[in-house]
């Protein structure tokens, strides 16, 4: 034994051993130390061995007109931040201090006059009810996948995509995984979807620690030094200094520059490989327009900072930090003098339109004129559209600090819909009730509504797939209007075009149910969709005001009440007692811009004008009316804002210039001319004789002359704008060897010049443009621009420098050059020519230029303009119970053009109106007046409208 524990004492063994084991023990007493001793104070310090990387944004690139008038630009202010850093044990405790943390920052950032964001997919109405902000149906379902953390819309189940903005609150607020834990009861709904912009702002950062989440934007200083104050307490919140994007003028470029926003989930899955390096989902990019095309120039590089930080989040040790690098500049080939004064010339035009055709009568009935250019606009409809298109808020009418008027309108309004959805049912459930035409107007709309708006698109209770459009039963509803909606929705559960699956509540659960109890089960549903329907209150409102019961003096009044306009006392008071007139106080408002047309939305209330150099395509002037404050969309968007303008009736959001199609009227009869004498079936001494009416097809056509203007050639039909001369064209190039005529033919040859002309294609320029028609029927009809010919005002001026130029066809564009921050030029953009037209002689070029100087020259107008003008009229009509669009296409100087101006009032009533806009957009780029002489800053005085053209 002794020999046996002698060798091992002795061997190399032992020694590893005894090695090992102290080398053990110190392990233990170190393990023991860290994680008993001291275990306490290394959880409450975890954090510093976290290493932190956060990304800079680089300063977004400027962005200037031709002249370098700054339009968009970067402003320094401060942001609340959080970064989700919290521990807790369970969902609900970190629910509870997350929750807690928001309230607090909720109070300080209101009490001090600033906002929390609301960028959210979901607002409230008028009505106080939740609504989804986003009206496409596709961005919808979008942004429902997106909270219910799906890749694609394919993934949504038929109950996640029927989800209601109420579903998805309710869903995010109280699921048991991924919910909020607020209490959808209790709590009030504006507060609730503060909350939930908040938690679902920080829920799209989860997935990366660390990363601040923004809460508020452009807080004052005394927002700042309250979070400041309490930071202690606020876990993980920050106030950061931030760049802000800002727009000068804002309404008059917002068409053309849009905004900027955070990357949506879909906008980062379209970036290719390389550009996802480049971004990521919590980057601010171009939302719309050229913030949006040219964001890859604008963006600047990023900066990237890594550090240590403590347990409260304080910054202990830097590792490394590389500064971010500003973006480039991009000038624009806008002149940003003419385009305000084109967007006021606009404005000022169609409140002139407006008070010419307003009247003092109500309850009116367009179809009952027979001339569109005789239309009116009735006092009571101006009235509505103050409600209708939320000038003044419905919803503050109940309100606690409501005002007299508005406690006086809504009682009688509640009194009212009470009574009416009362009514309603009565109606719905009388099967015995009379035919649809029966019914009174009120009664008429309220069951259009039920049935198209409510039942179909709105539900889908009604299927419009399912319904058999043939069905007689159907027509008769629809067409004939000789049975009532209680023979037609009782008919329509016969024939399974009812979704019962959306009656689950109203109906018993039984898999059959028979015919009679789903018809309960609607009528059931209706009461209580239509006692919280925003749409439905506008529309009782509608019928309250054309029947009295709502004044237009209560209605003006309100205005006052809501701050819509400055508190005048005097006018406020007699607007109440009576002793101010209602329609003189509107009309007197109208004609000073305190009420816009655009605001109004009644026809015509949209407008646009596009003007270029026909020597290089650069856009001077692009505009729509009405614009709107890009400023409160940029950064953090401002949903209810984004909402009312998707919804405006007046559609500001949309680009009348580039995006509004309509036909080109007579303005199309340049190209009529140009392939009348390029194919030889009229030359310059052929003369046509017009009598008012065109006899070769039927039915005949009619020119805007009834009388006729006897013989012409082309320049005077240019000049007169006849219509049975060109009727003449259409037809004689539709003639074959043996004079046969043939429709097609004649549409071929003509839309072989469109196409020649541009008309073919989009214009070029670098914001959204809708695709342009070409007609492809009715040679005859469509040689005067009627057909189905249809463009935007930025392709009929891109055709009308064509002609200007003799035959060249430029893209139109909208930028100059981008520089970067020193202003050295990185690019230098250079005209391009699309395509040349080379088989026109410069005899007819010469023609078609001499048709157009006669056309203004002749026309009072233009009188004493000081320079010569080319132009053309044109007048399109929509329908016979809505005003004509009015159009004009021209150049300036006639003999060497500078500009080409195209100009559109949608239901404008005359061309005439847009040519005058057209002449004083000369006379603003030529400085052949005085800016105060063109912009008056009221209404504007109309000239003589001119039939036909």
């Amino acid at each position: 034994m002794k020999d046996a524990v002698y060798r091992i004492v002795k061997s190399r063994l032992f020694v590893l051993i005894l090695v090992f084991c102290v080398m053990f023990a110190v392990l233990i007493n170190r393990v023991f130390y860290l994680q008993i001793v001291k275990g306490q104070d290394y959880l409450d310090n975890y954090k510093l061995q976290i290493r932190k990387t956060r990304e800079t944004a680089g300063t977004r690139g400027k962005i200037y007109d031709r002249n370098g008038n700054l339009l968009a630009y970067n402003e320094l202010a401060y942001t609340v931040t959080i970064e989700d850093n919290i521990t807790a044990d369970t969902r609900k405790e970190k629910n509870e201090i997350i929750n807690g943390i928001l309230d607090e920052i909720i109070t300080i950032v209101e009490s001090n006059g600033d906002s929390v964001i609301s960028d959210f997919g979901v607002v409230l109405d008028s009505a106080g009810n939740y609504e989804f902000s986003q009206t496409n149906e596709t961005l919808k379902l979008r942004f429902i996948a997106d909270v219910y953390g799906l890749k694609t819309i394919d993934e949504l189940t038929e109950k996640q995509r029927a989800s209601s903005a109420e579903d998805i609150i309710n869903y995010l607020c109280t699921d048991k995984t991924y919910g909020y834990g607020l209490d959808v009861k209790k709590l009030e709904k504006p507060y609730i979807l503060k909350m939930v912009n908040l938690r679902y702002a920080i829920g799209l950062n989860s997935f990366q620690k660390f990363i601040p989440t923004t809460l508020a934007t452009d807080v004052s200083d005394e927002t700042v030094a309250a979070i400041m104050e309490n930071m202690d307490r606020l876990e993980g919140v920050d106030v950061v200094a931030d760049s802000m994007r800002r727009y000068t003028d804002s309404k008059y470029f917002a068409s053309i520059i849009g905004y900027t926003g955070k990357i949506s989930q879909e906008e980062y899955n379209k970036l290719d490989k390389d550009q996802k390096e480049k971004y990521s989902q919590t980057d601010i990019v171009g939302k719309a327009g050229l913030e949006q095309t040219m964001d890859e120039v604008l963006q600047g590089t990023k900066g990237e900072t890594q550090y240590y930080v403590d347990s409260v989040g304080k910054v202990t040790d830097t590792v490394s930090n590389k500064e971010p690098e500003a973006g480039n500049d991009v000038y624009l080939t806008i002149d940003k003098d003419l385009q305000e004064q084109t967007y006021q010339l606009l404005e000022e035009k169609l409140a002139g339109i407006v008070l010419a055709k307003l009247r003092n009568v109500m309850n009116y009935d367009p179809s009952k004129t027979s001339d569109a250019s005789e239309i009116i606009i009735p006092v009571d409809d101006a009235y509505n559209s103050f409600i209708a298109n939320e000038i003044i808020d419905e919803s503050h009418f109940g309100a606690d600090d409501a005002k007299p008027v508005e406690k006086q309108v809504y009682s009688t309004f509640t009194e009212r819909k009470k009574s009416a959805i009362t009514e309603i049912i009565n109606e719905m459930n009388n099967s015995k009730a009379g035919s649809y035409e029966s019914l009174s107007d009120e009664m008429k709309a309220f069951m259009d509504y039920i049935s198209i708006n409510v039942l179909q698109t709105d539900t889908g209770i009604l299927m419009p797939d399912a319904i058999d459009t043939n069905d007689e039963v159907y027509k008769q509803w629809t067409k004939d209007e000789t049975i009532s909606i209680n023979k037609y929705l009782n008919y329509a559960i016969s024939k399974n075009w009812i979704d019962t699956s959306k009656l689950s509540d109203y109906i018993s659960e039984e898999k059959y149910s028979d015919s009679a109890e789903i018809y309960q089960g609607i009528l059931t549903f209706l009461q209580n969709y239509l006692d919280s329907d925003v749409n439905f209150d506008k529309l009782l409102y509608k019928y309250l005001i054309k029947s009295g019961g709502i004044s237009g003096g209560q209605i003006c009044a309100m205005v006052y009440e809501q701050g819509v306009l400055p508190m005048d006392e005097g006018a406020y008071k007699g607007l109440t007692d009576g002793s101010v007139d209602s329609y003189t106080w509107l009309y007197q408002k109208i004609q000073s811009l305190e009420i816009t047309p655009g605001q109004l939305a009644l026809e015509p209330c949209t407008g646009s004008a596009v003007v270029s150099d026909p020597d290089t395509g650069e856009v001077l002037a692009c505009v729509s009316y009405p614009g709107y404050d890009n400023n409160r969309l940029a950064n953090t968007m401002d949903s209810s804002y984004y909402n009312q303008l998707v919804t405006g009736l007046s559609r500001p959001f949309y680009n009348n210039a580039t995006q509004e199609t309509t036909a080109p009227g007579s303005t199309y009869k340049m190209v009529s001319a140009v392939a009348g004498l390029t194919e030889g079936v009229i030359n310059s001494g052929s003369f046509i004789n017009c009598t008012g009416e065109f006899d070769k097809v039927t039915p005949s056509p009619k020119c805007w002359n009834i009388y006729g203007h006897g013989s012409l050639d082309v320049v005077g039909a240019l000049n007169e704008s006849c219509n049975v001369f060109f009727y003449e064209v259409g037809y004689d190039l539709g003639l074959d060897a043996e004079g046969n005529y043939d429709s097609d033919a004649g549409i071929e040859k003509l839309a072989k010049y469109a196409k020649e002309f541009g008309l073919g294609e989009k214009s070029g320029i670098e914001i959204p443009e809708s695709e342009p028609q070409i007609s492809d029927e009715y040679a005859v009809q469509s040689a005067i621009g009627q057909g189905t010919n249809n463009f935007t005002v930025s392709q009929l001026n891109r055709y009308v420098s064509t002609v200007a130029n003799k035959g060249t066809v430029y893209n139109l564009t909208l930028l100059n050059k981008t520089t970067d921050v020193n202003g050295k030029i990185i690019k230098q953009y250079e005209p391009v020519a699309a395509s040349k037209i080379e088989n026109v002689s410069a005899e007819t070029w010469d023609l078609v230029h001499q048709g157009m100087i006669a056309m203004v020259a002749n026309n009072s107008s233009f009188t004493n303009l000081g320079i010569q003008m080319a132009g053309k009229t044109g007048t399109a009509q929509q329908s016979a119970v809505h005003p004509d669009h009015g159009l004009f296409v021209g150049f300036a100087p006639a003999e060497d053009p500078e500009i080409a101006v195209a100009v559109r009032i949608a239901n404008g009533y005359s061309s005439s109106y847009a040519a005058e806009i057209g002449r004083d957009i000369v006379r603003a780029n030529f400085k052949l007046a005085d800016k105060d002489e063109l912009i008056t800053g009221s209404a504007a005085q109309l000239g003589t409208a001119i039939a036909g053209d």
